[in-house]
């Protein structure tokens, strides 16, 4: 599969470094670290797009409008994306892979309604995530037990007996199964059919609840209508309802970007 397929000479790739604070370096396993942080720690993921019915596409053109011009976030297929178009014009050694959120081992698993993108560099299979809820700091290794320290979140990554790598997160209660990523080849096709579903089909949760999230300094912070959650390295997680009037503030917080009309739409919408 060419570069050409995914159209990534689209993206403004000085702006969107411009937007993560990066200059353009030489493809090293130190820069990439640098990239998947600079960019969980620059966007949201949030589905307000969805929300407000105005969704521009998975397509690199909007997305460099939205990512870039506008520094507005949004899920995994906008992330994985554009992360994946910014590292091959790189250099890096990329592939797209789908996969699906929950566990297999209880049943609760989606379609294959998530993207990751993997970067292979000096013979080691290396795991990016920056488009999931809680996403990783940092790539990491793919490989059957490994672990691996995000700023103070341990994460592990599994072999499935399906042959796909499933990601998981200790949480207080012990490790979680995040999602599943599978090896299949992944067209752009693909990625515009799994974002027409998670957009646009009745019972698709991004569709019904809020979503915004982000990692901040030190912590993480995921917002919906009506509560706030924070999670710090190595301490409980906080979960409280919001006040009145607090969604409007947190949405700045978070800099997720809106325009007045924008906001002032999203919070009638859960006023």
């Amino acid at each position: 599969m060419t570069e050409d397929t995914w159209q990534i000479d689209r993206l403004d790739l000085d702006g969107y470094l411009g937007r993560l604070g990066v200059a353009r370096q030489s493809p090293t396993r130190e820069v990439l670290d640098e990239l998947h942080e600079a960019h969980v720690r620059a966007f949201t993921f949030d589905n307000i797009d969805v929300l407000l019915d105005q969704h521009p596409g998975v397509g690199l053109e909007a997305l460099n409008e939205k990512f870039v011009e506008r520094g507005r976030g949004g899920y995994c297929f906008e992330h994985a994306t554009i992360f994946a178009a910014a590292l091959e014009r790189l250099g890096y050694d990329v592939r797209r892979h789908l996969g699906r959120v929950g566990d297999p081992a209880t049943g609760q698993v989606q379609g294959r309604t998530h993207m990751t993108v993997e970067v292979v560099l000096d013979g080691e299979r290396l795991l990016c995530d920056p488009g999931f809820g809680m996403s990783l700091v940092r790539p990491v290794p793919i490989g059957d037990g490994v672990e691996s320290d995000q700023r103070g979140w341990p994460y592990r990554v599994v072999r499935t007996p399906d042959g796909g790598w499933g990601v998981l997160r200790l949480r207080e209660q012990g490790w979680e199964h995040a999602h599943t990523v599978d090896e299949l080849p992944v067209l752009p096709v693909d990625v515009v059919m799994g974002h027409h579903f998670t957009s646009t089909f009745p019972t698709s949760h991004f569709r019904h609840g809020l979503m915004v999230t982000k990692h901040t300094p030190g912590q993480h912070v995921s917002v919906t209508a009506t509560t706030v959650t924070t999670r710090r390295p190595g301490k409980p997680t906080e979960h409280r309802e919001l006040e009145a009037g607090e969604l409007a503030t947190w949405l700045q917080t978070l800099d997720a970007g809106l325009t007045e009309d924008e906001a002032e739409r999203l919070l009638a919408r859960f006023s």
